[in-house]
């Protein structure tokens, strides 16, 4: 899914560790490394939650996808 791995870019450039982020969205390490492995899905709950510790909109992440 490309919508995680702009994610794991956005996080990755804003020098955000999985452990850091985790704490921010109150999901854990494993769970967050599971979707940007892309082993499971996210529901829309979760990249909402991610987008919005990250300070992106999810809006802009379905139009990058396209």
């Amino acid at each position: 899914m490309r919508i995680i791995i702009k994610l794991k870019e956005v996080r990755i450039s804003k020098n955000i560790t999985l452990s850091k982020l985790a704490k921010m969205t109150h999901m854990s390490k494993g769970h967050l490394s599971r979707l940007e492995n892309q082993e499971t899905e996210p529901k829309i709950g979760t990249l909402v939650k991610l987008a919005f510790a990250l300070h992106v909109q999810v809006d802009q992440l379905y139009k990058i996808e396209k």
